[in-house]
């Protein structure tokens, strides 16, 4: 429910000028009912002069004697044609001077990080406009060569909820309209709290890539029908261990070597 303009003003005003109760005031205004309690005892909102929502065009007098009349009846603020819709203003959000400078910072981590965000998501999260960032995506920014990606979040510029939030816009609009997307663009399209509850996926080595089904042992089938088989040789000494040759048959090929023979 919308509420009435300078409320603790205004409840000032109701609490001097009507019979309405400390309940049906705080709620019309929006504060506590203790609060509307020290209102009237002096202790909250000391000095501060009431503002009239009959003469300003937020309360009808029908509407002050129908809640003065029944405890129960909830006040209800005045239709106003010409404030629908000034909640929901258009525009890049206010950024104060002190941050200004941090912005471009933002602007190129969110392009680097989040290419999937629109030019007018980014405005409203970091408070910019349109030629800006696409000079910053372009890299024609004056000082470009001097800017570091930097989350907003970090630099205060939005909150973590918002940038999720039109994270996740983009994953919807992603998913409209198809597409395959990698490892990475699937961990950069989704919010903070979804990406660290996912399971971390097993990569293989790019110096090991290729090698998955590759073993340092034989065949298993080929286990006990190899030709050197040794089982069933006796390698008790040295010379039958080295398969080395007798030396009568080096005498012999001394001998057939011989040019003399």
């Amino acid at each position: 429910m919308s509420k009435p303009l300078m409320a603790k003003a205004t409840a000032v005003w109701l609490v001097d000028n009507t019979t309405i109760t400390f309940k049906q005031i705080a709620d019309f205004v929006g504060l506590h009912e203790l609060e509307v309690q020290g209102i009237a005892d002096g202790d909250v909102a000391t000095g501060v002069k009431g503002f009239d929502p009959i003469a300003n065009n937020q309360l009808t007098q029908e509407e002050i004697d129908a809640a003065e009349a029944d405890p129960l009846h909830k006040l209800k603020l005045k239709f106003n044609a010409a404030a629908v819709g000034e909640e929901k203003r258009r525009g890049p959000r206010y950024t104060p001077l002190s941050k200004r400078q941090d912005r471009p910072a933002a602007i190129l981590w969110l392009v680097k990080f989040h290419p999937e965000l629109a030019d007018s998501q980014i405005s409203k999260l970091v408070g910019t406009t349109k030629p800006t960032i696409q000079s910053i995506r372009e890299r024609t920014h004056w000082n470009i060569s001097n800017i570091q990606p930097v989350d907003p979040v970090a630099l205060g510029l939005c909150k973590q909820g918002e940038l999720d939030a039109a994270v996740q816009k983009a994953v919807e609009k992603k998913a409209r309209e198809g597409g395959v997307m990698s490892d990475d663009e699937r961990r950069k399209l989704v919010s903070t709290e979804q990406s660290l509850d996912m399971d971390p996926e097993p990569k293989i080595p790019t110096a090991i890539e290729g090698l998955e089904t590759f073993s340092l042992g034989g065949d298993p089938r080929d286990e006990g029908s190899s030709e050197d088989d040794t089982s069933g040789k006796d390698f008790s000494d040295a010379d039958s261990f080295f398969n080395l040759p007798d030396d009568d048959e080096d005498d012999e090929d001394d001998d057939s070597d011989d040019p003399r023979n």
